[in-house]
């Protein structure tokens, strides 16, 4: 006999504990905290040759339950950590598959999602197909749904778009979507077209879509790759890369035909602005590690683009011109429009279509912050009413909201209140919400979502996503009964857990440590991105001078001293429009901070950036 789960009283009644001014003001403070070491995994690194700083890093992020790999494969990212794509559960079958529809001058549709992880995952299939595959451009079709008007992954609108093409495509292939998809699926294999479904995102409980001929999805539970955390760019790579491998078995490819190899560039930036592991896993690493090897050689035009754009002072990029210049952009279209422009960005064979491709981008982006700024700062009056009900997710409903920012907005307020949060604005069709979620550690945001289903099927129809984000639809008369249920579903996960945004800190430096020589030393631990974060450090300086930066005034230049050394350092955010200082010179600084290097000129030197600062 099934058991129906049902909202606890408490929660369906709104009764949380309620925080008075005082309490609740202690509960968002950002609070700088040092990270738990893994004293095991610590003494392993001094003893295979890390230096002490280098070891109190890689230990302030991983123990040794959590690393996937040896520590070798972590620390010194190579293309030998990647693991064969035979290991992928409908791996085969879905090479065979796509071989056969090369083979057999078949139409074939690359239908993929239109954020970073999407757009890159499409160039590699597309580029795969057309360069190393000679598949004719008049026999793809690139079908990427509009974020506003299609909704996310394989819609019915998307469908009816499918429907309508001729000649229409006989196999269609997905990236970074489908899993979850099974009705739109079934429609598709009622017209005749079959779906190879490759994505990474977590599969519903019923398992693989039962209507896709393959899903090829490393976190199935059948599923023997080592790592789940790969991004879906990264499984587009490894299943057109096992396609390559059946072609030249069949005879249809010389056994010296090109490798994928040069794709690792997209799928390096796909990885990191997909915010997918960068901790134990020595197959994320490698990737990025190799392609911005490739990156940086500037062989594309795309890339060259984004280096004159950013200035000759930005290049070799690394993992953070990536998340924060890179992806930001390439987002940017897709959120605000079509997302066939930043394809054609990544896409374009002479500097000249990269450069005005890059600058509509551009105008997106500005487009972008405008409205994010905006929106953030609706966000935060319904988030701190939420905090006054003593609830431990934020969930807010922006009634003239864009769909498009959702996501960056939602990441925003988890910074500043330390608490996943959900952002819901107008879909699309009358009555119905769309939504982007983030979360912290020690939620799992998917899972949340699918108790929250369990607990109200009629009150989210529609979600999908993994441990640290997700993406929503509902109706709009449910709101209440969804944040009631995702309320219980997070308290079941997250207990009495006290909720700060927190400030992880790697410790002191002492001040013959703040040098160029330190911050090489930490960069031979790159890549740095989600679980295995850039080194930040703790410590009290004196000011000497500061003075607002920026368009708006909302950034601060900074000289501190710590004993006899001086150092440049700005703080991003650290005003609102208008504000002034809460110190000034002379005043005593407790930091939270990073190192970076400036270049100028040619000339590099060290420069602090602050994430925090309070009067010591």
């Amino acid at each position: 006999m099934s058991v129906t789960p049902s909202l606890s009283p408490s929660l369906a009644q709104g009764t949380a504990s309620r925080p008075d001014e005082r309490t609740l003001a202690a509960s968002i403070a950002r609070v700088i905290q040092p990270r738990v070491r893994d004293e095991r995994l610590y003494q392993q690194g001094i003893a295979t040759g890390l230096s002490e700083l280098q070891a109190r890093v890689l230990a302030g992020r991983l123990t040794l339950e959590s690393c996937k790999a040896p520590l070798e494969a972590l620390v010194t990212p190579a293309l030998r950590h990647i693991e064969h794509p035979e290991r992928l559960a409908d791996g085969r079958r879905a090479a065979e598959r796509i071989a056969r529809a090369v083979a057999e001058g078949e139409h074939i549709g690359i239908l993929t999602d239109y954020d970073v992880d999407g757009i890159t995952s499409h160039v590699v299939m597309l580029r795969t197909l057309t360069e190393l595959f000679d598949v004719p451009y008049d026999r793809v079709h690139s079908l990427i749904g509009h974020r506003i008007h299609d909704g996310y992954g394989i819609s019915l609108p998307l469908v009816e778009r499918i429907m309508t093409l001729s000649p229409r495509p006989s196999l269609i292939v997905t990236a970074d979507c489908g899993s979850s998809d099974e009705a739109r699926l079934a429609l598709l294999k009622e017209a005749g077209i079959e779906v190879v479904v490759t994505d990474h995102h977590a599969l519903p409980q019923e398992g693989p879509p039962a209507s896709a001929y393959a899903t090829v999805n490393p976190t199935r539970d059948d599923c023997a790759y080592p790592d789940a955390t790969i991004a879906g760019c990264m499984v587009a790579w490894l299943t057109m890369s096992l396609t390559r491998n059946v072609l030249i078995e069949q005879g249809r490819l010389p056994g010296d035909a090109p490798k994928l190899s040069p794709w690792l560039s997209y799928v390096a930036l796909g990885t990191v602005a997909d915010c997918v592991s960068l901790g134990g896993s020595a197959i994320n690493r490698a990737v990025v590690n190799l392609g911005l090897t490739l990156i940086n050689r500037m062989q594309e035009p795309c890339w060259r683009a984004m280096a004159e754009r950013l200035g000759a002072d930005s290049v070799p990029f690394d993992a953070e011109t990536l998340a924060f210049q890179m992806g930001p952009r390439i987002n940017a279209r897709s959120r605000l429009d079509d997302p066939y422009a930043a394809l054609h960005f990544m896409l374009a064979r002479g500097d000249e279509a990269a450069q005005r491709a890059l600058e509509v981008l551009d105008q997106d982006n500005q487009s972008r912050k405008a409205i994010e700024a905006e929106m953030v700062e609706s966000a935060r009056a319904l988030a701190l009413a939420s905090l006054r009900e003593g609830h431990q997710v934020i969930v807010v409903h922006l009634e003239d909201g864009h769909p498009g920012v959702q996501g960056i907005v939602a990441s925003r307020l988890v910074q500043q209140f330390g608490r996943p949060t959900v952002v819901l604005t107008p879909a699309a069709v009358p009555g119905m919400l769309t939504g982007s979620g983030r979360s912290i550690e020690g939620l799992h945001l998917r899972d949340a979502l699918q108790r929250a289903h369990d607990l109200a099927p009629q009150c989210l129809p529609r979600f999908g996503g993994h441990r640290g984000a997700a993406g929503v639809g509902l109706p709009l008369a449910e709101k209440d009964t969804f944040t009631r249920a995702l309320q219980q579903a997070a308290a079941e996960q997250l207990g009495e857990r006290a909720l700060n945004p927190l400030i992880l800190s790697d410790g002191e430096l002492a001040e013959g440590q703040l040098s160029l020589e330190t911050l090489d030393e930490l960069e031979r631990l790159a890549p740095f991105g989600r679980e295995f974060e850039a080194p930040l450090f703790e410590g009290s300086f004196l000011v000497e001078s500061l003075r607002p930066v920026g368009a708006d005034g909302t950034h601060l230049s900074l000289e501190l001293s710590l004993g006899r050394t001086r150092l440049k350092a700005i703080w991003f955010r650290a005003l609102s429009p208008g504000e002034s200082p809460a110190f000034g010179v002379g005043a005593a600084l407790k930091c939270a901070y990073k190192l970076s290097r400036n270049r100028w000129r040619g000339r590099e030197s060290l420069q602090l950036m602050l994430e925090h600062a309070v009067p010591a």
